[in-house]
């Protein structure tokens, strides 16, 4: 007999061969019958990789700050979260004064392609990375007659369409901010992640950032109107405002249904608009909103008077704003103004109570890097590409994009209301969403 010393039960037993064999015949077929989640503990899944298509990488550009977060990882929950995906290509558009895109290429031991369509098939002309991340923020473009960045958004993620059609099959797509510079285009974008069946992720950073206070708007409450105070310029950071506004809003009763009309006022008459008495909880909203600011001018220290309407229009003459009309007679307005942070308020039709916090933006200090608004939201990017599911429905970026986008054309006509029929667009979130975190 051989001494199977090394495999026996117990130190010093011998067993036979037959014994041994007998033994290790049934733990193969134990490993066959295994569950699936026993084996896996033993073997990892493969590690997902992304395409990383940016405009530019400088100090604070958008490109940079998540281009590093998916690279080198991010503060989460009270400890740094190392990168879940690997960055397997990285494609830029542009390299300006300061670039820091080919130092960080270098840095990682990233592979920076000249195309990207290279980018999304690895060179091999067959897609060949989990996801894509699209990061068309910053950078210099032409500017559309009604003022408008033609950042290529929409012509980027329509290359990446044409990869996915000639390989058989498609990824999850990140898009940063709005989608597009006109409806068609938007709508178009949607449209193409349902019909090749992959997951569309979009938007701002505010839906899911910190908020002061850590609240949610309670699925399925009765709202009647949002407002969003907050800071920015017409296409640019009204997007940011509206989606602060708009992942709150889409909680209440009956979901979102869709947007009616469109009017951007500035100045003198925006706050005549105010005045009106049918904008009475519009005004209520507003200041709820601004007591949540960290922000407001002040003289000496604090503001000069109590904050309220007739303050607020003394101390912003050439405030901003968004009056729109939602299908169901739903109100949003977004007011940009000179403060620097985002802060929401909404109206309860059952109680009268208002609902109000601020959505935490801390702008990083100059030479610092720390802006920690973009972790909650590259942490959903890579659960997205490692799950395949969307945290929230795309439909809601289409609807801000939507707003903007008719903001916009309100402006460029004088400043007049812009029915807006193409935008029936319907959604719901689930009774458990919730897609920030504290």
């Amino acid at each position: 007999m051989d001494d199977l010393r090394g495999c026996a039960p117990s130190a010093g037993r011998k067993i036979g061969r037959r014994t041994f064999l007998a033994r290790m015949s049934s733990t193969a077929v134990t490993a066959i019958l295994a569950p699936a989640g026993v084996l896996a503990q033993a073997a990892p899944a493969r590690r997902k990789k992304i395409a990383f298509l940016g405009t530019e990488v400088r100090t604070h550009s958008h490109a940079q700050h998540f281009l590093d977060r998916l690279t080198l990882g991010y503060g989460w929950q009270g400890a740094w979260q190392e990168p879940r995906v690997d960055v397997a290509s990285v494609y830029l558009d542009q390299f300006p004064e300061g670039d820091l895109g080919r130092g960080r290429v270098a840095r990682h031991g990233l592979k920076l392609f000249a195309s990207i369509p290279e980018a999304l098939t690895l060179g091999t002309g067959k897609l060949a990375v989990d996801g894509v991340v699209i990061i068309a923020e910053h950078g210099k473009y032409p500017k559309s007659e009604k003022g408008q960045t033609l950042y290529p958004r929409y012509e980027w993620f329509k290359e990446c369409v044409k990869v996915f059609e000639a390989s058989g099959r498609a990824v999850p797509v990140f898009n940063d901010k709005h989608l597009s510079t006109t409806w068609e285009r938007c709508a178009a974008m949607v449209a193409d992640s349902k019909r090749l069946d992959f997951p569309f992720l979009a938007g701002s950073s505010l839906p899911v950032t910190r908020r002061l206070p850590a609240i949610d708007l309670p699925h399925g409450a009765p709202l009647s109107e949002s407002v969003c105070v907050a800071y920015g310029g017409v296409d640019s950071y009204d997007i940011h405002a509206l989606e602060t506004a708009q992942c709150m809003s889409e909680r209440r009763k009956g979901g979102e249904v869709g947007i009616r009309s469109v009017h951007a006022l500035r100045g003198a008459p925006m706050w005549d608009l105010m005045a009106r008495p049918e904008r009475e909880a519009t005004r209520r909203l507003m200041v709820s909103a601004l007591t949540r600011s960290h922000n407001l001018p002040v003289e000496g220290g604090y503001p000069t008077d109590r904050v309220s309407f007739d303050w607020a229009r003394k101390a912003f003459p050439d405030a901003l704003a968004y009056f729109i009309e939602h299908r169901d007679g739903f109100r949003t307005s977004i007011f940009l103004v000179a403060i620097q942070d985002f802060n929401y308020a909404g109206l309860r039709s059952d109680t009268g109570e208002i609902v109000s916090c601020q959505m935490y933006l801390p702008m990083p200090a100059r030479g610092a890097s720390t802006a920690d608004f973009f972790h909650p939201l590259v942490h959903h990017i890579e659960d997205m590409v490692i799950s395949g599911k969307t945290p929230y429905p795309v439909e809601r970026t289409l609807l801000t994009s939507g707003m903007t986008l008719a903001a916009v054309e309100s402006l460029h006509r004088g400043q007049v209301p812009v029915d807006t029929p193409e935008m029936q667009v319907r959604y719901e979130v689930g009774a458990a969403s919730t897609f920030w975190r504290d």
